[in-house]
């Protein structure tokens, strides 16, 4: 038997590294041949890959830590087309019609922490910091030939949603196979609420929220499967979304209890080792989020009314690089790319992990 040499392989959003002499393979030489009828060798020692932001991993060592910066940029674009008149013939409108296009740019710095407090269990903590900034412009052709353009932009920036993370390795795979990590992740509501930024008398929006407003909590459970030169990871979670009673009044009436859609999120692809120090990693995730009610009541009347949301359905293609500068610090890029209308156009992000041996 002969020890395959240290490969490094980025999956969606972090990297990973399979250490050395933690897999092993047979070689064609007769020399290295095992004894028929002896059994292989436990694999007593798992690949030493790191925790995966969002979807969980085979975990950091013990007594190692990896501080993570991070920066992401992402940008979305809605397109909507409205008509207000009268529809005398299907080619002929007596009216105005108004062509809405709004551009979403999200930049967020972050810093994330990651202790390997034993070989099975790791804590993670990050702490983001968020720019948003969205362009409307509305384009109003009215019956006349004379059109005009409206143009207003909105920003927000502060600190975000912290979270919280564990991960636990539920095996110790001592004859190969896959890898399975269970994964418990709370966001907070650190971040400034869309409930709490500043608005019109009308209700309109003056700066954009930082948070979503909601705590929620995640379970969900990794799957790794090392094949040499290669992983192949699959994540599945449940997203828990905390329903709270905002009591905050926008325009005409007042935000009562709000229950976010909960959201169920997979994701699978493989990690590929190019050489012992490039990777990349192919991709595909999704994250289907039910419908939100919201309860409004008129201050005038106290009459309650219940008004549920749309599903939503973010599918994104994952593309991956990575490249190991040294033993402790890797530089990782990734890229996601929206296949479903609900999904943002695209999602930049870079991250570079240092590691330190701390006990």
């Amino acid at each position: 038997m002969k020890k395959i040499a240290k490969s490094v392989i980025v999956l969606p959003g972090l990297l990973t590294m399979m250490a050395a002499g933690n897999i092993y393979a047979q070689t064609s030489n007769d020399e290295s041949m095992e004894t028929v009828g002896q059994p292989p060798p436990e694999q007593d020692m798992q690949p030493q890959i790191q925790a995966i932001p969002d979807i969980g991993g085979v975990l950091t060592p013990q007594g190692r830590l990896v501080l993570e910066p991070e920066f992401q940029y992402s940008h979305s674009s809605v397109n909507r087309l409205t008509f207000r008149g009268v529809e005398i013939l299907s080619t002929l409108l007596v009216g105005a019609l108004n062509a809405e296009d709004v551009d979403r740019d999200t930049w967020t710095t972050s810093l994330t922490g990651r202790l390997g407090v034993t070989n099975r269990l790791e804590l993670e903590l990050k702490l983001p910091y968020v720019y948003r900034e969205d362009t409307v412009t509305n384009t109003i052709a009215e019956a006349q030939p004379a059109s005009f353009n409206q143009t207003n932009s909105r920003s927000g920036d502060g600190l975000g949603d912290i979270e919280v993370a564990a991960h636990y390795q539920l095996n110790r795979n001592l004859n190969g196979g896959p890898f399975y990590v269970g994964n418990l992740r709370y966001k907070s509501t650190t971040g400034k609420s869309p409930f709490e930024i500043d608005r019109t008398d009308d209700g309109v929006e003056q700066e954009l929220a930082t948070g979503s407003g909601f705590h929620s909590i995640e379970p969900s459970l990794t799957i790794l499967f090392p094949s040499d030169p290669a992983i192949y990871f699959a994540n599945i979670g449940y997203l828990f979304n905390l329903k709270d009673d905002v009591n905050e009044r926008i325009g005409d009436s007042v935000i009562g209890e709000v229950d976010p859609g909960d959201a169920v999120r997979v994701s699978f692809g493989m990690a590929y080792s190019i050489n012992p120090k490039s990777s990349f990693t192919l991709g595909y995730k999704n994250d289907f989020i039910g419908q939100t009610e919201t309860e409004f009541t008129n201050p005038d009347t106290g009459v309650k009314i219940t008004r549920t949301g749309e599903s939503l359905n973010i599918g994104s293609m994952l593309l991956g690089w990575s490249y190991q500068l040294d033993p402790d610090v890797a530089i990782n890029l990734n890229l996601e790319f929206g296949i479903t209308e609900d999904a943002p156009d695209t999602t930049l992000t870079l991250r570079t992990p240092i590691g330190f041996n701390i006990f």
